[in-house]
């Protein structure tokens, strides 16, 4: 399930957007190198270890986007006194904290 906010102003990631997508490349290589391990018919604790190895960089990710949502998006809920959106945003990382932890 996909979600949207229509958000007036950069995202919270917009300053790592450029390191992120580093990340998510290097992410990419090591999932296509996964499929030619498959396809190699490599020895399945090597192919385990390399699937940790993508499990692991996308929870470093992940928390860092968290991060960033709430350096960024919570704050900017807080600032603005409205306790309706501040809630909206705590139970929006809530919500996702839980899916991560999954």
């Amino acid at each position: 399930m996909t979600t949207t906010h229509e958000n007036p102003g950069p995202h919270g990631y917009s300053s790592s957007k450029e390191a992120y997508l580093k990340r998510l490349a290097r992410i990419e290589g090591q999932v296509r190198g996964i499929r030619r391990m498959v396809e190699d018919d490599t020895y399945c604790i090597d192919l385990l270890t390399q699937i940790s190895a993508v499990n692991k960089a996308m929870h470093s990710l992940s928390l860092g986007l968290v991060t960033d949502h709430m350096n960024h998006c919570v704050i900017d809920a807080v600032a603005s006194g409205d306790e309706a959106v501040i809630e909206e945003k705590v139970q929006e990382v809530s919500a996702t904290i839980g899916r991560l932890l999954r």
